[in-house]
């Protein structure tokens, strides 16, 4: 028997589903993702901490869940939203050969409350006419009224430093250095790393180590790098000041290299300014043009917030445009050795076509070496 559950915005628009996952209760901000595919990979990502994701594609699950697919140890979302989530029937084999079970039971198991069920076209319009909105997930309390007081009473997401709430307790090695063999040393500030990221650096034969977000430029100089990388992460930007602070003293000592939330902490390092997006980009289909080649890019995103142009600095230069909308996709520092990007080249889940941006950060370290 399915169970009713609610899907109530701040706003006093409610959608009517049925329980998914662990069948309880999220809230937060209520974003949506175009991706048609590598659901779990959105699901793990830490960049939708404190987020209830909705999911554009008509059909979830079909490929089922395994841990190799995870960009975190556990899901990072606060909630789940689909139109249909496709569940195996038991007496018949999951229809791929990798699943070890369906999305619907990792999500049950590991605590995460989705709905399914509901018109996910016209929650995505909502979105988009007028903004992300906080809201609430429940199969617990079905009173709208309540629910609705609840979900107004929400923080927004603007001033939020979650960075720290999915950062690593303690530094660790996610790949140490070769035996007998010489490597480039790259110190990662966690902000919340996509596992993806980690696994680029490696496959370039770079040694990394794993730094929380809190880690000051002295200890990160004091593990001797030869490069910093600054990735991804949830929440507003500007209320990460331990790291702005720690990019500060970085710039121009080892070069440096920006993804997402990163590359908006290098902007607010050097003096310009962010904002946060009506309804953010969340996706695989992005056009960026990259200014230096006239080359577009395909790109898989998600963010919220973003820098803006008119605030960089002289000592800053604009590298790459988004064509949907015309906002900062990357920028690259003059005076010392570093850049930074808006997306994702990981492309975990998405498009491989800006994966070069590692070897150019490689190129890079090995040009200051």
């Amino acid at each position: 028997m399915t169970k009713p559950a609610l899907l109530m915005l701040d706003d006093g628009v409610c959608f009517e589903g049925e329980a998914r996952g662990a069948a309880g209760e999220a809230a937060g901000e209520v974003v949506f993702t175009t991706s048609m595919a590598g659901y779990q990979e959105t699901l793990t990502d830490p960049s939708y901490f404190g987020q209830i994701v909705a999911f554009t594609a008509a059909q979830l699950g079909n490929y089922g869940a395994t841990p190799l697919d995870d960009e975190s140890p556990a899901p990072r979302v606060a909630g789940a939203v689909f139109h249909d989530l496709f569940t195996a029937a038991e007496n018949m084999p999951f229809p791929h050969w990798r699943a070890g079970e369906s999305l619907d039971a990792k999500l049950a198991r590991q605590g995460i409350s989705a709905i399914a069920g509901l018109d996910t076209r016209a929650l995505t319009l909502h979105l988009r006419e007028h903004g992300s909105r906080g809201g609430i997930l429940s199969a617990l309390d079905l009173d709208r009224p309540s629910l609705l007081r609840r979900a107004r009473a929400l923080p927004p997401m603007q001033g939020q430093d979650l960075a720290r709430k999915v950062s690593c307790a303690q530094p660790y090695a996610f790949s140490p250095p070769p035996p007998d063999s010489p490597s480039l040393r790259v110190a990662v500030l966690d902000c919340g790393v996509k596992r993806s990221i980690l696994v680029n650096l490696a496959r370039l034969g770079m040694a990394v180590s794993v730094w929380p977000a809190a880690t000051s430029a002295a200890d990160i100089l004091a593990s001797k790098p030869d490069g910093v990388l600054l990735p991804n992460g949830p929440g507003d930007p500007e209320p990460c000041v331990y790291a702005i602070a720690a990019i500060r003293r970085l710039l121009g000592r080892v070069p440096l290299f920006g993804i997402c939330l990163g590359h908006q902490l290098l902007g607010l390092a050097l003096g310009a300014r962010t904002y946060k997006l009506p309804f953010g980009h969340h996706g695989v289909n992005h056009p960026v043009l990259d200014i230096s080649t006239r080359r577009v890019l395909i790109t898989s995103q998600n963010h919220g917030f973003c820098v803006d142009p008119d605030s960089l600095p002289a000592r800053a230069a604009p590298s790459h445009w988004n064509l949907n909308d015309d906002t900062l996709e990357g920028l690259v520092v003059k005076d010392a050795p570093a850049f930074s990007v808006q997306f994702h080249p990981e492309a975990v889940p998405g498009p491989t076509e800006a994966g070069d941006l590692f070897l150019r950060f490689r190129d890079l370290i090995l040009q200051a070496k």
